[in-house]
This record gives structure tokens, sequence and C-alpha cells, in this order.
């Protein structure tokens, strides 16, 4: 995924905040906060050497150019990544207690991907992300956030993927409620303030 990439690319390069980000998707200052450890604090950083997004001569480029611009190669796995039907995902009886982590781990890391995205990755319920996003899961005391990758529920490309989608979307989805928004704020109506009465005594009453 964009942060998993970034942090590795922090911590193992030289790379400018601008090149990182402009790779990753990201804003620059996000990348800064991953390097003063104030954001990604709990993600474990992806390399895209290994993953296929990058080439070693690519990285190398970019590290000596602070002007150079990374391009991502085609994955060999993109077969992975293609869109197909698939049959519900089967989670191992072993790791569906790990399954409540993952979710932890999605709603606070990545709000952008929709509880469908969530249940679809990892074979779960939506009625069970609301278990655990609003605590009321059985087991709420002992639910930590868990990379989903590390707990092997789904793959890093798969991940990848699957927060990306989510970012396009959300990004699709804020221009167009920008559209829809009129311009400027809107004043609310002017509440009429009403001074209190004090009561007087009449004077001409008492005898």
């Amino acid at each position: 995924m964009p942060k998993a990439t970034a942090v590795w690319l922090v911590d193992n390069t030289s790379m400018t905040f601008d090149q990182i980000a402009d790779f990753c998707g990201l804003h620059p200052l996000e990348v800064k906060g991953i390097a003063d450890g104030e954001v990604a604090r709990d993600i474990r950083g992806a390399d895209p050497i290994a993953n296929g997004q990058l080439t070693r001569e690519e990285l190398d480029h970019a590290q000596a150019d602070p002007n150079y611009r990374m391009k991502a190669q085609k994955s060999r796995h993109a077969e992975v990544l293609k869109p197909a039907k698939k049959a519900p995902r089967y989670t191992p009886v072993s790791r569906r207690q790990d399954r409540p982590d993952a979710i932890a781990w999605f709603v606070r890391n990545h709000p952008e991907v929709t509880d469908a995205q969530i249940a679809k990755a990892l074979g779960t319920t939506k009625s069970t992300i609301d278990q655990v996003r609003n605590r009321t899961h059985w087991n709420s005391v002992n639910i930590k956030p868990v990379d989903p990758v590390s707990l092997g529920l789904i793959s890093q490309l798969e991940l990848d993927a699957l927060v990306r989608l989510a970012a396009e979307k959300k990004r699709r989805d804020d221009a167009r409620r920008k559209v829809e928004e009129p311009e400027g704020p809107t004043l609310a109506e002017p509440v009429e303030h009403v001074e209190p009465v004090e009561a007087h005594e009449d004077e001409d009453s008492e005898v």
C-alpha cells in the first residue's frame, strides 16, 4: 500500500519527501510526518523492489537526482489485480480469530476503505465490522489493530490495490461534493434577541 511503501522509502533511501510523495500518491507533509514518526507508526514498511513496483536502477536514479520522479513498473503479478469474479474468501479456522484485529487496523489506518471492501477482502461481515468499530464485539477488550498482511489474511499486492481504489473513490467523491455544495458559507437566519422584561411593582397599588 502507499503508506507502507513510503515508510520503506523514508527508512531506506535518501530520496526527498517530494519524490516519495509523488511516487506513493501522498502529500509531502504526510511523508514528513512519517519521517518524524507522527504518521503510520504501526505500519510495516514494504520494499517496492521486492514487490515488483520498482527496479534497483530506477531507485538509484532517483537517489542521484532529487528532481527525478520514479515511474512504477508493471508488476509481474499484475494478473492478481485484474478484476474477476471470485468465490467468497475462505479463511482457515486457525486465522479467523485474527480478523477482528485486521478490521480494527483498517478502521484506524484507512477509514477511506468502505465496510463492503473490508468485508470482501477479509471474508467477514458488515455486522462484525460495526461491532469492532463501536467496540461492542464480544472480544473487544483483546482486539488490537494488526496489519492484515502480517496476519496472512491478504497479500501485499491485494492490500495495495484495495487502498489505492478506495483513495481514488474518496477523491472523486470529495470533488463531486465540492461541486454540489454552494460557494461560500451559508449564513444562518439571525435569531432575534429579546431582552428580558423586568417586573415593576405598581407603587399606586400599595395602600
